[in-house]
């Protein structure tokens, strides 16, 4: 059964979300994230994805205080991103309670530092963060596209034993169009070994069953969810 994990995004402490990683397109949906990661927990959500968006722009972390009260105030799994640098970065993401951090960015431009994260961490807490962007990996909270495919990056970190990937569509986040399902087959079909998370754009239960039916390992949900476009309801068959 496919994971269903709603996110939240970060921008100066409030829970917020963009559309297609545009800064300049923000939408504030809560002033206060626990509140929100509580409700999720009440209808039976067991995992988050948090993200530190001023993190991933300012490239150092930002919002550890978010992290460190969702997790002494709930009992949720949290993976964190957003700003994940060096290896203090690292050790006090999960130091604040973090049971997995999505690393993007460092895996795009400095193999050998996630490399040894990976090594000293172990692939079950480490998320391979794979956003793309007309077939290219973005990197900096999305601000910059890179001269890197992504199947070659996906290749190159399963053949070190990467568990864990979540890839994101850049121009479906956000825009409530649709996610990317050939993309996402095309994913669970290639990296059989892995856990496929799709992100970006779902924008219907219809298509959660449909990512279910390929065998996708877990769903990243933001704007639907608050938008109530997909209810929590209509997710408890996969809770």
């Amino acid at each position: 059964m496919i994971e269903i994990i709603p996110a939240i995004d970060i921008i100066e402490g409030k829970c917020v979300r963009l559309s297609q990683g545009d800064y300049n397109v923000k939408k504030i949906y809560n002033e206060d994230p626990v509140k929100v990661a509580k409700e999720f927990e009440d209808a039976g959500i067991r995992r988050l994805h948090l993200v530190d968006l001023d993190g991933a722009k300012e490239k150092h972390i930002v919002n550890l205080p978010v992290l460190e009260k969702i997790v002494s105030n709930t009992s949720l799994q949290v993976d964190f991103g957003g700003g994940i640098k060096s290896g203090e970065d690292l050790d006090a993401v999960f130091d604040a309670g973090a049971s997995l951090a999505t690393i993007g960015s460092v895996a795009v431009t400095q193999q050998a530092l996630f490399l040894s994260w990976l090594s000293n961490y172990g692939p079950d807490k480490l998320i391979l963060g794979a956003d793309v962007r007309d077939n290219y990996i973005a990197v900096s909270g999305w601000l910059e596209t890179t001269g890197t495919r992504l199947f070659d990056f996906l290749d190159n970190y399963t053949a070190y034993g990467v568990k864990n990937i979540l890839c994101t569509d850049i121009s479906r986040d956000g825009m409530l169009i649709g996610t990317a399902l050939e993309l996402y087959d095309d994913l669970q079909k290639r990296y059989k070994q892995s856990k496929i998370i799709a992100s970006g754009g779902v924008a219907s239960v219809n298509e959660v069953e449909k990512l279910n039916d390929m065998g996708i390992g877990g769903v990243i949900i933001g704007k639907a969810l608050y938008e109530g476009n997909i209810t929590l309801e209509e997710l408890k068959k996969f809770l």
